[in-house]
């Protein structure tokens, strides 16, 4: 399985495979994506945590229709491709910020 964590508000789009963009028809099936019940805090944003098979290469994302009429109002529009990372590095993310707030709770 690989990972990536995404903004809450925002929602995914294209999903890629080794042979190009996913086909439906060709794997009879849409690809394994699941949102996990982890998530962290960082720059003031909260990140969940998904869960995908490992035939994904890359995954789309993009602010969810309320977010993209906000940023349409403001002429700005976004589409990020997220870099997928492994189990462990998941992990060490999640470890980091529960770290950095145990730190912050003992400065507070």
């Amino acid at each position: 399985m690989k990972y990536f964590f995404l903004s809450d508000g925002w929602a995914i789009g294209r999903i890629w495979e080794l042979g190009g963009l996913w086909n439906e028809s060709a794997w009879r099936r849409k690809p394994q994506i699941e949102q996990m019940d982890l998530c962290i805090w960082e720059n003031n944003e909260k990140l969940w945590l998904y869960r995908v098979e490992d035939a994904v290469l890359m995954v789309e994302v993009k602010p969810s229709i309320k977010l993209h009429a906000e940023a349409n109002a403001k002429n700005i529009g976004q589409v990020v491709l997220k870099r997928l990372i492994t189990a462990d590095q998941a992990i060490d993310r999640l470890c980091s910020a529960e770290q950095m707030a145990q730190k912050l709770e003992m400065k507070g």
